[in-house]
């Protein structure tokens, strides 16, 4: 069976990209980290989704972004906003998503595996540079060339499947592949049960996704 790593935050995005992996007859590993993020209570929820979706194997990566700080999600001297920004916004964290795919190729070569799934989506929140199609596509060919099995031609592909898709559209395509959203942690700064405060900007998205899908908001509030 073909093998892929996917990152999974345990947020609603991801969730939905390994449900997307598992649908395509790819076996799983997924990938989560505890970057000193505000909201480390998502990492419980990644455990459970992984295990609950059969994933071969489930790792959780320390690395600590506090050190450098620069967003909302690592410095606490910076508030995380109750509205959607213009531009890029504070919760942008800096290169996360270079560092993180960067550890996901590592062990997907070590995996053998054929591809990287991530949940990134420009539709919605394009504001983070790292979550569009031209860094997605210039870190596949990256890959390729910076790891034995590239250069070898043993050719790794980056899956981005929810990268045109709008938040209710996600939120249609996790329901048809059965996803119990219930379980997922999207808040910013979400309490040690895993309960959205609703009224930060991913709160506010995540809930918007839900009245455009013409589906009950199932998220767990304070």
């Amino acid at each position: 069976m073909k093998k892929a790593v996917v990152l999974l935050s345990g947020g609603l995005d991801s969730v939905t990209a390994l449900s997307i992996a598992k649908e395509q007859g790819f076996e799983c590993y997924t990938l989560s980290f505890n970057y000193g993020q505000r909201h480390s209570t998502e990492l419980t929820a990644a455990r459970m989704i992984s295990a609950q979706n059969g994933a071969v194997e489930h790792k959780v990566i320390d690395i600590d972004l506090t050190a450098i700080g620069g967003s909302a999600l690592t410095d606490d001297k910076i508030d995380v906003p109750e509205r959607l920004e213009e531009g890029i916004p504070v919760t942008y964290v800096p290169a996360r998503n270079t560092i993180f795919l960067s550890i996901a190729l590592g062990w997907a070569e070590v995996l053998s595996a054929d591809a990287i799934f991530v949940g990134v989506n420009a539709v919605d929140y394009s504001g983070y540079p790292d979550c569009r199609q031209d860094f997605i596509t210039a870190f596949e060919q990256l890959a390729n060339v910076a790891t034995k099995a590239g250069v070898e031609g043993n050719k790794l592909n980056i899956h981005a499947p929810l990268m045109k898709m709008s938040k209710s559209d996600i939120i249609q395509e996790g329901i048809r592949l059965g996803i119990d959203y219930s379980q997922t942690v999207s808040c910013y700064q979400a309490d040690q049960k895993g309960k959205a405060c609703g009224k930060c900007a991913s709160c506010r998205l995540r809930s918007q996704g839900f009245e455009q899908a013409g589906i009950s908001d199932p998220t767990r509030y304070q």
